[in-house]
């Protein structure tokens, strides 16, 4: 990271993907359109931007695609005629395999796709059972991207609820964490939404764009949070794009004061014996 002050503009966008591969493209093209008119050189979409059902199914496995299919073709475009960084969510195929991959990938403008994340954790919690159709990612080194100075890495959605997994990702060089999600609405849920997010940019002192869901499925409250935890952008229920300016020296200010990374004394590792499924 470089300390010398380097600005850039970031964007959150929210909306509420839908069992419309076209129609959801349709959304993230207007959405990317606005941010990037509004400055913003990164946008970041919702987890299951390319084709979502509140209850997943064998329909999940006919709408799922590979990494290199229509719906990364598109954001290509999008990205090389807007000249922006998009980020989203999508359902990935996997070969062999009875399950998705809930994965989100990074394009870059004339170069496609620079990095790409499977999430870890799945959302058996709340009554809901979301490894019956996704599997989880494998654990390996986080993949990054840069723009300009800043570093940007991937995460997704319940993963938040695992510090560990941040802590890898800006152990790898991100100054950035790009969070798509479909955060579920329901009791306490909004506040364990703003406290988590908050708490990973915080605990890192790292910028964190965290894209949601517009409800009625979704929570809403899509927001960008800087490394002192304060919200420089949020958005409510509705479709939109939240933008926010990022900067090194803001990192590198944080750091002096919180130099919580430098004074840590654990290191993340893997189980060595996973958790079991179910």
């Amino acid at each position: 990271m470089q300390t010398d002050g380097t600005e850039l503009a970031v964007a959150a966008a929210q909306f509420a993907p839908r069992d419309d591969a076209a129609a959801n493209l349709a959304s993230i093209e207007r959405l990317a359109d606005r941010a990037a008119a509004r400055g913003a050189r990164v946008v970041v979409f919702p987890e299951y931007s390319s084709w979502f059902t509140p209850t997943p199914g064998e329909e999940w496995l006919a709408a799922a695609q590979s990494v290199e299919g229509p719906f990364t073709r598109a954001l290509r475009a999008i990205a090389d005629r807007l000249d922006l960084h998009v980020v989203a969510g999508m359902i990935e195929r996997l070969e062999g395999e009875q399950r998705v991959a809930n994965t989100v990938v990074a394009i870059a403008p004339g170069e496609g796709i620079v990095a790409r994340y499977r999430k870890l954790h799945l959302y058996d919690a709340f009554g809901q059972r979301e490894s019956e159709w996704v599997a989880p990612g494998e654990i390996g080194d986080p993949e990054t991207f840069a723009v300009g100075d800043i570093r940007f890495g991937l995460q997704t959605c319940y993963d938040v609820r695992f510090p560990e997994v941040t802590r890898r990702i800006v152990d790898a060089g991100a100054d950035v964490i790009c969070m798509p999600a479909e955060w579920v609405r329901g009791p306490l849920k909004e506040a364990h939404w703003r406290t988590l997010t908050t708490a990973r940019a915080l605990e890192n002192t790292a910028y964190v764009v965290a894209a949601d869901h517009a409800p009625p499925v979704g929570a809403g409250n899509s927001m960008i949070v800087d490394p002192m935890g304060v919200e420089l952008a949020t958005i409510g229920e509705q479709e939109e794009v939240a933008v926010a300016w990022l900067s090194t020296e803001r990192i590198a200010a944080v750091r002096r004061l919180n130099p919580a990374l430098a004074l840590r004394r654990f290191a993340v590792t893997e189980r060595s014996v996973p958790p079991r499924e179910g």
